[in-house]
């Protein structure tokens, strides 16, 4: 009954608006306080949120996602890949895709990577006769894969809080994220078929692939090294995502596409993103700590084990309540909020945490699809000057492939667990 009382008041104080971080952390204070609490254990438990070398690549990941960015990379990458297939049918539609899973491993970010590739994709592709609702959809969907494909920031925070191995998170993220892209690719090469408007391109020539390859060069670069750096055991996630920086730094500066005017705002820009997700996670730390004071976790955990015995209505029920829960929170706040609830059942049941890890990102990635607080929703809208209901329109296939992959992952769990156990 009391994780009832709490969940409801948490839900009214978001609904008046509250900022999540002052939602989470003012609560957690009012709890601590009733439990009674010395009210010293917040400003500690604070002070050891940010106390975490793991989490200092989140503002490295953002630093070099803000750099690629300000230096409009995403065009030498976008009109490399067209290049080689832009002239097969679904040939741009699958240079999208391919551009934003490149982003991707640079970016860590859902909403850099919509950003970024869409302000390239989307005129190029209503030229050609595109649906402007399929492109959009196309768009917000292949941004969520700035969350899936390493490096992903949620997939450090869930490390972080769920004291789960990050580097086997990250390597369990590749078959997921690759599963992903050949689905969208296909969609898109399909659509493209039965579509009436579509208008094929030419075929460049070999010295237009060789420019726009070598323009590109670069930038993939930057992705292998960050990824490859993780995954030789050579850099840990913090140290590769500052190498990164650097790197892209170098990149920018060196093309030209960067000055110190464009560094500093991509600096206080990614100040503020930083600000904004520490905040967040240390309003959620103090909230956790109190719910777990309240026995809440376990209580949650006892309930789902005692009466759901099976495994996959286990799951089922798990995610249907995650699904309800991102129609309403985004994404960063579902990830805080429900991870110290639900892991506890999780590690009762049995279940693999890496595994849970990437089955909670694919429906974080729904969540950034699906109104009302769909954020890549509103960064397409914000790019192209589309209407909402638009955007919706085109979204629905993708959420569904979502979803599809999600329960394929519980029957086919090797898919998140073969590279990272064997490997």
């Amino acid at each position: 009954m009391t994780a009832f009382i709490i969940l409801f008041i948490l839900i009214v104080i978001l609904v008046m608006r509250v900022p999540v971080a002052f939602a989470l952390a003012g609560l957690g204070a009012a709890l601590l306080a009733y439990y009674p609490l010395p009210l010293n254990a917040i400003p500690q438990r604070l002070y050891g949120t940010m106390d975490s070398f793991e989490l200092l690549a989140v503002p490295m990941f953002l630093l070099m996602s803000n750099v690629l960015l300000k230096g409009k990379v995403g065009k030498d990458l976008f009109e490399a890949v067209q290049s080689w297939i832009g002239h097969f049918p679904g040939g741009l539609g699958v240079a999208t895709i391919l551009s934003c899973g490149i982003f991707s491993a640079v970016s860590g970010s859902s909403v850099a990577t919509a950003a970024t590739i869409g302000t390239v994709a989307i005129p190029e592709m209503t030229k050609r006769g595109y649906p402007r609702h399929f492109v959009y959809g196309l768009l917000a969907a292949g941004g969520t894969l700035g969350i899936m494909i390493p490096p992903s920031i949620p997939l450090i925070i869930y490390g972080v809080i769920s004291e789960t191995s990050i580097p086997k998170l990250f390597l369990a993220g590749i078959g997921p994220g690759l599963f992903l892209i050949v689905v969208f690719i296909t969609y898109s090469v399909l659509y493209s078929k039965i579509s009436k408007n579509y208008h094929p391109i030419e075929k460049a020539s070999w010295q237009q692939r060789y420019k726009a390859s070598l323009r590109a060069f670069p930038t993939i670069l930057v992705a292998t090294s960050v990824i490859g750096s993780i995954y030789a055991g050579i850099a840990t996630p913090s140290e590769s995502a500052g190498v990164g920086f650097i790197m892209s730094m170098i990149v920018t500066f060196a093309m030209g596409r960067m000055n110190f005017a464009k560094l500093r705002d991509a600096v206080y820009d990614s100040a503020k993103t930083t600000i904004m997700i520490f905040m967040i996670i240390a309003g959620a730390k103090v909230f956790s700590y109190a719910i777990t004071l309240y026995m809440i976790p376990q209580n949650v955990s006892e309930l789902l084990i005692e009466n759901i015995t099976n495994p996959t209505i286990f799951i089922f029920a798990i995610g249907l309540v995650l699904l309800i829960v991102g129609f309403f929170l985004e994404s960063l706040s579902m990830l805080l909020i429900m991870v110290p609830v639900l892991f506890p059942a999780i590690m009762e049941k049995g279940i693999d945490g890496i595994w849970f890890g990437l089955f909670f990102v694919i429906l974080i990635e729904t969540a950034l699809i699906t109104p009302p607080v769909g954020m890549n929703l509103f960064i397409i809208q914000a790019i192209s000057n589309a209407k909402i209901t638009e955007i919706v329109k085109g979204v629905w296939p993708f959420v569904l492939i979502m979803l599809g992959t999600a329960v394929l992952l519980w029957f086919w769990q090797d898919l998140a667990l073969y590279i990272p156990y064997h490997f």
